[in-house]
């Protein structure tokens, strides 16, 4: 289950893949699906911040961020940090990460655990995945019914 939320944590879109998929190969689908209606006509498609852990920390998401001028606020993992460093001045800088606004990250980590509370979502009981994901789209319109 791969989520984008907004700040106050309510789902904006959610994909799902197999199990054993990584969550930073969905990144650019889950930006792709990405439509907020505004008043007045427009849809918007550009956060104005990405916040996201150290899985998200690759070439081709921040380059993907950049291009769009959307802020990626996201940690850089140690590893990348050591590559960097060995290179010396080849290495390019370090990219910029706000920690005071990465704080906000847990939104996502509260809406994943209030999704869990869900039993059938916590174990996938469900066999189908067109079942499955539209238990976790019910769950998405209730926590917006509840805001």
């Amino acid at each position: 289950m791969h989520s984008l939320v907004d700040g106050n944590g309510l789902p904006l879109v959610v994909l799902l893949t197999a199990g054993q998929a990584g969550d930073s190969p969905m990144f650019l689908p889950l930006m792709g699906q990405l439509r907020i209606a505004q008043p007045g006509g427009r849809t918007r498609t550009r956060p104005d911040a990405v916040r996201g852990d150290k899985a998200y920390s690759s070439r081709a998401i921040r380059q993907h961020l950049r291009d769009r001028r959307i802020t990626a606020v996201i940690p850089v993992p140690d590893d990348q940090k050591g590559h960097r460093l060995r290179r010396g001045s080849a290495g390019g800088r370090p990219p910029n990460f706000d920690a005071e606004t990465y704080r906000g990250r847990n939104v996502i980590e509260r809406r994943y655990c209030d999704m869990k509370q869900w039993r059938g979502l916590a174990t996938r009981y469900d066999k189908h995945a067109r079942t499955y994901r539209a238990a976790v789209v019910l769950n998405a319109v209730i926590a917006w019914t509840k805001h």
